[in-house]
């Protein structure tokens, strides 16, 4: 036995000895801890407690000024503090996991506070909460809608007030003018909530409530009004802010974020090997499906890239051709959901919620930044319904660019996003997270694992036979393989590198084969949002390199069902937390 390894088997022992005799006093003081910063989160944000799933504050809408961000950060210096005076090797093997995720949720919510302050700078903030501060009261039925409806007139005469917090928050030179012109956008929608999922309610109140929720919409429009005036006329013209972080504001979310072992350099080496493997891996694909198409056809000897590319494009042609319309997206989602769902069922690859699943159109004030997502319960809440959200083209689009974006999300395109979104990806895995023992660690979820997660479940399902006859279908799979590497790119390139929209664009359209309208909005992404695009890569790899060593650890008894339930049975903690927990590792 070599030396180094002796060490650490001791240090194991060490460590398992000292788990093992975990004393109550320590995890009681844990759990007591745990409670107070969930009081405290939930307090801080009654709109984050109403997504949790507490509904105790639903009448009310955040504070967002400087007595607010004091307070926030007293609260969280005390519970970091009592946090590190506990002995964290005496607690349960549970809890150290929950310990490490609180102190690091802590340390980056002082960092956020004080060191990136986004909260001055970007006006997305609170077009986003003062929206889904009424959305999620009205597209969740955990109370009889007249209650609802009595919170949401509360939170409409708030807005006046937190519009006003905001404004004066908000440093006009700092922010970057795509976040206000984002947010002159989103903010539109506000008005459009209103009109669709409020005032047709107007009619089933009693004559005092509906008295009482029309002033309320009267005092939300008004003030919804005054704040897009602000935004336009003083917020637009004066935004000259940088969208690109720093090196080491970067580098520090990168640590915060991803809370991974992996390394900026790191992940963009195995993303740029990754993307000279998927483009062979796409050209041999591409060969196929050209030879079972014309028997006649032969591919060039020893091609270059160029060709390679012009090939998979020909072949990408094929497959755009079998696309929605610009009004049937949801329709679409909803063929792709049945097939996928009957295929996992089929294939017994993961056990199923029973909690329902609704498909709608991507709330206008949520729209401009990504073109779909999962809106599933919070986990502090049981049985309510989870929404798989599509954004459908912008109404003043040209038709060149509605026909970018449909042969982007053509049929196969959808079945994939279906597969990402739900079946068996957000929808199953979060879910699963929100059934946890765990509180804090549901609350304190990993969008590493999270994103992880859902993008192994593409390449999983073709591995294990979904639509085997369709090369198409695998070739668009590939090809979203291929976006997520991309991501990571994009995402250093942009904030690191500080490349130009012309260069960012040739990655995305020539080296990826994205649409020009899925290239723009992706290029806007990745400028109004920073990290958030590694964590699709850097999940996937940590997910199917956690798969390989498991195969290997329990080799002959390794079954996919109880790989995939095992994975799931943990929350959403990093994924390195997870691997540690599944594999009876020491925790990182």
């Amino acid at each position: 036995m070599k030396a180094g390894t002796f060490r650490l088997t001791i240090l194991n022992i060490f460590l398992l000895f000292k788990i093992s005799h975990a004393t109550p006093d320590m995890n009681t003081r844990f759990s007591k801890i745990s409670r107070n910063f969930l009081e405290d989160l939930l307090h801080h944000s009654p709109v984050t407690s109403t997504s949790l799933g507490d509904h105790r504050f639903d009448h009310l809408l955040d504070e967002v000024d400087d007595t607010a961000r004091t307070k926030e950060l007293h609260a969280v210096r005390e519970r970091l503090s009592e946090l590190e005076a506990l002995d964290e090797t005496q607690l349960s093997r549970e809890n150290q996991v929950d310990f490490a995720l609180l102190q690091q949720r802590l340390e980056k919510t002082i960092w956020e506070l004080e060191t990136l302050r986004e909260w001055e700078w970007n006006p997305l903030i609170y077009s986003g909460t003062s929206g889904t501060s009424l959305y999620l009261l009205l597209s969740r039925e955990f109370a009889p809608l007249n209650e609802r409806l009595a919170s949401v007139a509360s939170r409409c005469r708030e807005l006046p007030r937190y519009f006003e917090q905001a404004r004066a928050t908000i440093v006009k030179e700092k922010t970057p003018q795509i976040h206000a012109e984002t947010a002159v956008d989103q903010n539109k929608g506000i008005l459009t909530l209103l009109d669709k999922l409020v005032v047709p309610h107007l009619a089933d109140l009693a004559p005092k409530e509906k008295e009482n929720l029309t002033e309320a919409i009267r005092i939300a429009r008004a003030a919804v009004d005054t704040h897009q005036a602000w935004l336009e006329q003083e917020l637009l013209p004066a935004a000259r802010g940088n969208p690109r972080l720093s090196e080491e504001l970067y580098r520090e979310k990168f640590a915060f974020d991803l809370f991974s072992s992996l390394s900026p350099e790191e992940l963009r080496q195995r993303a740029e090997a990754e993307m000279v493997s998927l483009h062979d891996r796409m050209h041999d694909l591409s060969v196929a499906i050209l030879a079972e198409r014309d028997t006649g056809f032969s591919p060039p000897e020893n091609p270059t890239s160029e060709q390679k590319k012009k090939l998979i494009r020909t072949c990408l042609e094929f497959a755009y051709e079998d696309s929605p319309t610009a009004g049937n997206v949801v329709e679409a989602a909803y063929d792709s959901l049945k097939l996928t769902t009957d295929f996992v069922r089929e294939k017994d690859l993961v056990t199923l919620p029973d909690d329902p699943l609704e498909i709608i159109l991507m709330p206008e004030f949520r729209r401009g930044v990504s073109v779909a997502y999962c809106d599933a319960p919070g986990p502090l809440e049981t049985g309510g319904k989870t929404f798989y959200a599509v954004s459908p083209p912008p109404a003043d689009w040209s038709k060149e660019q509605v026909n970018s974006f449909l042969r982007e999300y053509n049929l196969r395109s959808l079945h994939n996003l279906t597969v990402h979104e739900a079946m068996p990806g957000h929808y199953v895995q979060l879910l699963r997270s929100n059934a946890t023992s765990s509180r804090l660690r549901s609350v304190l979820a990993s969008g590493t694992f999270i994103e992880g997660w859902a993008v192994y479940s593409e390449s999983m399902m073709i591995d294990e036979g979904f639509l085997p006859d369709d090369l198409l279908m695998r070739l668009i799979v590939l090809k979203w393989n291929l976006r997520g590497v991309t991501n990571a790119l994009l995402d250093q390139l942009i904030h690191l590198d500080g490349i130009d929209e012309e260069t960012a664009m040739r990655l995305i359209v020539d080296d990826a084969f994205q649409e020009e309208r899925e290239a723009a909005g992706k290029y806007r992404r990745s400028l109004l949002t920073s990290v958030q695009l590694s964590t699709y890569f850097a999940g996937y790899i940590e997910v199917i390199d956690l798969r390989a060593e498991t195969e290997e650890a329990w080799g002959d008894s390794f079954e996919l069902k109880r790989f995939h339930d095992a994975l799931m049975s943990f929350g959403s903690p990093p994924p390195a937390f997870v691997k540690a927990l599944l594999l009876e590792q020491p925790l990182p």
